[in-house]
Parts: structure tokens; C-alpha cells; sequence
């Protein structure tokens, strides 16, 4: 993976270091929490979400810790309805 991910920042002219194992847990709770294809979008609108602010690994962590919040309350709300029915 980290093989991949070295290329694909070379090829994009990227110099960021990344936590993969954090963007890796913000894809799994949004395929677990609110659908499979979800994650990779998600994951692009983080990393736009991130550059808008300015870049840097601060800024990917910010966004990421809001989207996957967001999930995790669409998927209480969701068990919240279930138990109501």
C-alpha cells in the first residue's frame, strides 16, 4: 500500500504525508454506516474539504474527524428510528 500510495503522490505532484490507517477507519465507518460506494467519494470530498483549508495533514484530520462524526450520527439516528419502530 505504501508502495502505491509514494507513486500515486509522485505522479500527482504531491508532497503531503498522509495517515492512511486514519483515512482507512473514515471508509470504514462511512461503508459500514451509510454505503459501500460512499467511502471513495467521501474520501475525495475530505481531501477537497482539506486543500480548501488550506492543505497539510491537520487539515485532512479536521475534515475527516467531522465526516466521520456525521456518520456515526446518521447511523445512531438511524438505530434511534429502528428502535421507535
Amino acid at each position: 500500500m505504501k508502495a502505491w500510495i509514494d507513486e500515486v503522490k509522485a505522479e500527482l505532484g504531491i508532497d503531503l504525508d498522509v495517515d492512511v490507517a486514519e483515512l482507512l477507519d473514515l471508509t470504514k465507518v462511512v461503508a459500514h454506516e451509510v454505503a459501500r460506494p460512499a467511502a471513495p467519494l467521501t474520501s475525495f470530498l475530505v481531501g477537497y474539504a482539506a486543500a480548501l483549508a488550506g492543505g497539510g495533514p491537520e487539515a485532512v484530520t479536521e475534515a475527516g474527524g467531522r465526516v466521520a462524526a456525521l456518520a456515526e450520527r446518521r447511523a445512531g439516528e438511524r438505530a434511534q428510528g429502528a428502535g421507535e419502530a
